[in-house]
């Protein structure tokens, strides 16, 4: 089900980067401290990469493009005038996801590698809070909110539970789409990552207003915070292209953007830089590529390095041209990106490893495995090499893993598990790597790696529903994350679904606990974006956002019977009349260990008391949609008190008894 519905969004995100189309290059930025442009590298200075290679003149990559692009050049019409292309929104990559890094006092973003810092839209150095709002305007819908009616914001909240509050507030523009938030490690320096679009015309799309043609660039914008009431802009690096991915490890932002390459008009755009009025643009001696089949579409796909911490040390770069990046993985010595690829019919994924080294960025190794990498999470480095989890396509659909050396050759491999299932959910963890398939059933799999050239499975566990994202626990235990559908009343109803698997014994796996969020539809955010997921050991703490939605008895025929009561959430005992369904998000609060499982604490809600009936739930789902802004996205803590984060308010909630300290509105 999240296998097919990611496919559907991807191909929905197609159609959409089509009609973004082919761009401009008319908007102008400029960089808050005039950095110094980006070196220019001239072939001789580029190291050699095995198959790869430079294009020596604009006309040649020219000709590449027309030659190997299916189709030829671009040039589409939909009634308005076709601008040149400089970049758009590509075709989003799967979901990435994370793990914990944690201090003795506060929580910090979940990220997959210690010392890699991922973006987010909360941060916290334990006595302030730096949180990005998207608030949106309710009367225009949920779905497609478009920046003119946004409002985007960065609030500094002061921490102390005793006087919670906003110090200052960084205003980012309507026409901004923020992507995340760094920290420096001195707090001193706040990173904030967006894109901006320049819409030219728009075109109706299944009774929705689409974007026709759009200018696309990415900034990285730094604010000097020493002074927390008083933010001061020092940098803003601006380049073409949309914002794919990021990570920081030390002082050290490393940024790939990704923007269409297109022939428009005999002409190709290449990624730029912005500043003081004008736009830089990359030599073609200094784009990499590598001969292959012809591919339906091309992208420039670009990494930056930049010093937080000092601004007037120049950024690097590089560029790539692929066939559009879809899953990144960086170790805190390598960068790898995936694109998916066709060869001879066949699915493929081509990897990309760059070597990082504070401001230095190397192209080392290119390779290429069989099938389609899900996420972030499906990748991994360990003592040297990199491992990925891959399915191969839908016709005759198996799941394999691979380990290939620092060159991207492979050295081990492990093929043919759960045919005709797909992989839902991986997680390296050491010489082990757990991985959940799914057709009908949950196996979850542990795969034994401790011998790198000869992969076998461990042992093997088969379960009702699947888990979309797999959380450590501990070195032996891991908390899957996802759905358990179950049949009622002949009516399907499909709950968000905690376990707990102990691998300690590798061919014996067993689920020792699992938690059933109750309710003919309940779910999270936290099963596409586990970021939404905290979890600390040492507190054996597990929050999650949560949303419910239950039908009643005179909907049976369709739905399913009577009235499904879950724990009671935080809200009003307001008398509101019940009606056909009703709805609630907030989130959930748990105690976890490996004794005794998951154990609900309380929930917290940013809902309206007064739309709230005697159950504490909203009289019907179409509320729920058109209050967005109250949804909790986001949680973290400080010493003993609980954090939750919506676009409209922070909520403060002791962790002893689930009191409510405090509210902070984000106005």
């Amino acid at each position: 089900m999240v296998q097919k519905e990611v496919r559907r969004k991807t191909s929905i995100y197609a159609i959409a980067a089509v009609m973004f189309a082919i761009v401009l290059i008319s908007m102008v930025y400029t960089f808050g401290s005039s950095p110094s442009l980006l070196p220019v590298l001239q072939i001789s200075q580029l190291p050699p990469v095995s198959g790869m290679k430079t294009f020596s003149s604009i006309a040649e990559l020219k000709n590449y493009l027309v030659s190997n692009t299916l189709g030829g050049s671009a040039n589409f019409e939909y009634g308005v005038e076709t601008p040149q292309s400089s970049g758009f929104a590509p075709v989003p990559a799967h979901i990435s996801y994370g793990t914990n890094g944690l201090t003795a006092d506060h929580s910090t973003t979940n990220i997959q590698v210690a010392g890699v810092d991922e973006s987010d839209t909360v941060k916290t150095d334990g006595q302030y809070i730096y949180t990005l709002s998207s608030t949106q305007n309710s009367n225009y819908g949920y779905i497609y909110s478009y920046s003119s009616q946004t409002s985007n914001n960065v609030f500094i909240l002061n921490a102390d539970p005793q006087n919670p509050k906003v110090v200052s507030k960084i205003d980012l523009g309507n026409n901004t789409s923020p992507q995340g938030l760094f920290l420096s490690n001195d707090s001193n320096r706040l990173v904030v990552l967006s894109s901006q679009y320049q819409t030219y015309g728009v075109i109706p799309m299944y009774s929705m207003i689409m974007p026709f043609s759009s200018d696309a660039s990415t900034s990285i914008t730094i604010y000097d915070i020493s002074n927390k009431a008083n933010p001061v802009l020092t940098r803003n690096f601006t380049v073409s292209g949309s914002y794919f991915n990021s990570r920081m490890i030390g002082n050290y932002v490393y940024a790939v953007t990704s923007q269409n390459a297109w022939v428009y008009n005999d002409a190709v755009t290449v990624p730029a830089v912005y500043n003081d009025g004008e736009a830089y643009s990359a030599t073609p001696t200094s784009i990499y590529y590598a001969d292959m089949n012809q591919s339906s579409g091309y992208s420039f796909t670009s990494f930056y390095g930049i010093n937080v911490a000092n601004d007037q040390q120049a950024p690097t770069n590089m560029t790539v041209l692929m066939s559009g990046a879809s899953a990144m993985y960086v170790s805190q010595s390598n960068l790898y990106v995936t694109f998916p690829r066709y060869v001879n019919g066949t699915e493929t994924t081509s990897v990309y490893r760059v070597k990082i080294d504070g401001l230095q960025l190397a192209f080392e190794a290119q390779g290429n495995v069989p099938g389609d990498v899900i996420n972030q999470y499906s990748m991994d480095e360990f003592n040297g090499n990199f491992r990925i989890a891959v399915t191969t396509d839908w016709q005759s659909r198996t799941n394999n893993i691979y380990v290939l050396n620092q060159n991207l050759t492979a050295i081990g491999k492990l093929e043919g598990l759960a045919n005709g299932e797909s992989i839902y959910a991986a997680r390296f963890m050491g010489d082990k790597c757990y991985l959940v398939t799914f057709k009908q059933t949950d196996p979850f799999f542990v795969i034994d790696l401790s011998n790198p050239a000869a992969p076998k499975v461990a042992g093997e566990l088969k379960l009702p529903g699947y888990s979309s994202f797999l959380q450590p626990y501990d070195e032996n235990h891991v908390i899957g994350i996802g759905v358990d559908n179950t049949i009622s009343s002949g009516a399907e109803n499909s709950n968000l679904k905690l376990s707990l698997f102990d691998a300690t014994d590798i061919n014996n796996p067993k689920e020792t606990a699992k938690y059933t969020v109750e309710g003919n539809y309940t779910s999270s955010n936290a099963l596409n974006d586990p970021k939404a997921l905290l979890f600390n050991l040492q507190k054996q703490l597990l929050v999650i956002p949560v949303s419910i939605n239950n039908y009643y008895s005179n909907y049976t025929s369709t739905f399913g019977d009577g009235k499904i009561a879950p724990p009671v959430p935080q809200g009003s005992t307001s008398d509101a009349a019940t009606s056909s369904m009703e709805s609630w998000q907030g989130a959930y609060v748990f105690n976890i260990n490996t004794n005794s499982g998951f154990s609900l604490k309380g929930t917290v809600t940013h809902l309206n008391s007064t739309l709230l009936n005697n159950r504490g739930y909203l009289s019907d789902d179409s509320t729920l949609y058109n209050i967005q802004n109250e949804w909790i996205t986001r949680s973290l803590y400080i010493d003993n008190t609980l954090y939750t984060f919506s676009n409209g308010e922070v909520k403060l909630t002791s962790l002893t008894d689930m009191s409510e300290i405090a509210t902070v509105n984000l106005g």
